[in-house]
């Protein structure tokens, strides 16, 4: 069957049909959401602990996109933020404060658990 379109409109449906392909397909590679089951889910107060025990003053634990996020001043005083995985407590991300810039340093160490954060 012929199309009763004209040949720039077909072209742009395409082109329109690639975009939107290709968007998605970003988007769900991007998802770096932690998937842990509730049930599993070790307590903010053990991460708490175990950041504490490394010289860390933590100043806020919070969950986003279903990992804990955590703000806090490091054993060298730096602010810092992290996000890890509630369920074994793995380190997703990592950023420090950069004083000279006035920005944060994006250091992502995927994988590493917390008990592997000594920074001496």
């Amino acid at each position: 069957m012929k199309s009763h379109l004209p040949p720039f409109i077909n072209a742009w449906i395409f082109l329109a049909f690639i975009i939107s392909l290709t968007l998605i397909t970003k988007s769900s590679l991007a998802d770096e959401d932690c998937r842990d089951p509730i049930k599993t889910w070790q307590s903010r107060e053990v991460l708490k602990k175990a950041l504490e025990g490394q010289g860390w003053v933590v100043k806020r634990i919070r969950i986003d996109d279903g990992c804990y996020q955590v703000r806090a001043i490091d054993d060298q005083g730096r602010r810092v933020e992290a996000v890890y995985a509630p369920a074994d407590l793995t380190l997703q991300e990592f950023e420090v404060e950069d004083d000279d810039h006035k920005g944060w340093e994006r250091k992502e160490r995927k994988g590493q658990r917390k008990d592997h954060e000594s920074r001496h």
